[in-house]
């Protein structure tokens, strides 16, 4: 572990456990998406459409964090998946994956922070939603400008509440589905109810790809906190190795329990707002078996999920600026690391644009809603990067003379993996809003696919400014640092 180098800076600190990690790629999985949206996607392609879309985006997601383990657990490096676009592809890609990452991160903690604001007000109406936002917004800085351990445990703990609730949800759901709870056993018909499983066909199920795709987003996490684990090459294996476990467990089980409970036509399913959490299939559910307070239990869950989003959405936009100044791509004094292994510089930088984001608000109602939209493609946009970045590691370490045999983690199915996750990552950016473009509507299209030029203007800038070129594979620098960050595996 290093310290202070002497100079009045220090370093980044490997003080992040396997549990961390665990929690950290869990808890990225599970939010407002599982509590919330799942149940649209029953009433959008039926039980059967939405646990086929949820299965496919699952399996997707698991090929993208074992091509990200590979990767991780071999150059562990903060700011991981943007320096690998560096190194294996193309410096642009890089530098355009950095940014395009930090800027979903920075406009998305506003949105979560305004969640809670809006969460918090079921309990205290009469209180200004922004007074219990700006208080989140200083907890989560203070969180993060204390110590990268108190990030670490501030997440175990909201990831196992939420862990412990989804657990609960299911061994209920299941003894309603059996007639233990809740009177007369439910059963599997709503499986076969009218146009059951599956409605809508293929469209619908596509439809449901989007939802269960912005549901996942957060796992990468896991990769941002490599250059932060006390082992990686044994915590990040062993967190992104259960994730496919994880997904079907949390996802694929909690839709089946809802979809054997509650028929697709039932119009609570529709609910996709934090503002009214009684109609939350999960809540439908607790009062089902007799649980009184559930609504409060599930408002507490979700307040819960919401903070811990916006943690994470500061550190990893924190470390993801950090590393693109080690990397040469912002401003030097981001990449300046304090006594404590805190980026402060990055820190507060991220700070300042996601609190002049929060206050849009007051200046635009519509904020809260452009931010959400706004945001939504830049993780699909960090996948396609993953993808492109595994592929090319793996030729480039093969065709440097090394055999696969040495690497400490193998990506599942490589090279299947990463094409399948490219294929199916640009077939949900396409058919982001697809009704936007049948209806011409440039509004509409322009918000929803802001990520998309933005991305495309910083690879095209850095590109044409500094002539860059896909970095030829035997070419490819498979030395274990960035410009400004070392790894020693000694040092633990």
């Amino acid at each position: 572990m290093t310290e202070d180098t002497g100079n009045g800076q220090g370093q980044i600190k490997r003080t992040l456990k396997t549990r961390h990690l665990a929690m950290i790629a869990l808890g990225g999985t599970i939010g407002t998406g599982l509590f919330i949206t799942s149940g649209s996607a029953i009433s959008t392609a039926g039980p059967g459409g939405a646990l086929v879309a949820y299965g496919i985006m699952g399996i997707m997601v698991y090929f993208l964090m074992t091509s990200l383990g590979e990767m991780s657990t071999y150059m562990p490096l903060t700011g991981s998946f943007s320096a690998f676009s560096s190194k294996f592809v193309d410096p642009a890609l890089g530098f355009a994956m950095g940014w395009n990452y930090w800027f979903n991160w920075a406009i998305t903690i506003p949105v979560d922070v305004t969640s809670a604001g809006i969460v918090m007000n079921f309990w205290l109406p009469h209180v200004p939603s922004w007074v219990f936002s700006t208080i989140v917004l200083v907890l989560v800085f203070l969180i993060n400008y204390l110590s990268v351990r108190s990030y670490g445990e501030t997440e175990y703990w909201l990831a196992l509440i939420k862990v412990i609730t989804v657990i609960v949800f299911l061994i209920v759901g299941v003894a309603i589905i059996l007639g233990i709870m809740g009177g007369q056993p439910v059963g599997f018909s709503n499986f076969h109810y009218k146009k059951a499983p599956f409605v809508g066909g293929i469209p619908a199920i596509i439809s449901v790809f989007l939802v269960a795709g912005f549901s996942f987003q957060g796992t990468e996490l896991v990769g941002i906190t490599a250059g932060e684990a006390a082992t990686p090459e044994k915590s990040i294996s062993k967190a992104i190795h259960s994730t496919f476990w994880r997904i079907l467990l949390f996802y694929i089980f909690a839709i089946f329990v809802i979809a054997c409970i509650l028929p697709y036509t039932d119009k609570n399913l529709l609910n996709s707002d934090v503002t009214n959490i009684t109609m939350s299939p999960f809540t439908i559910i607790f009062k089902r078996a007799g649980l009184a307070v559930a609504a409060s239990i599930m408002n507490a869950v979700i307040l819960t999920a919401v903070v811990s989003a916006a943690n994470s959405g500061l550190y990893a936009s924190t470390r993801m600026l950090y590393s693109q100044a080690r990397e040469g791509y912002a401003w030097r004094f981001f990449g300046y690391v304090n006594r404590r292994g805190i980026p402060i510089y990055a820190l507060i930088g991220t700070m300042v644009v996601s609190t002049l984001a929060f206050a849009t608000q007051f200046i635009v109602p519509q904020a809260y809603l452009y931010l959400t939209d706004a945001s939504g493609l830049c993780g699909f946009i960090a996948w396609l990067g993953i993808a492109i970045s595994h592929y090319r590691f793996r030729k480039a370490y093969t065709a440097q003379g090394h055999s696969v045999s040495e690497l400490k983690y193998h990506a599942t199915l490589y090279p299947f993996g990463p094409i399948f996750a490219f294929v199916l990552c640009t077939i949900v950016i396409c058919g982001q809003n697809v009704e936007a473009f049948a209806k011409l509507d440039w509004s509409n299209i322009l918000i929803t696919y802001m990520s998309v030029p933005l991305f495309l203007i910083l690879f095209f800038y850095y590109k044409i400014r500094y002539k860059t070129h896909i970095i030829p594979l035997k070419k490819v620098d498979l030395s274990r640092q960035t410009k400004g960050e070392k790894y020693d595996p000694e040092q633990n």
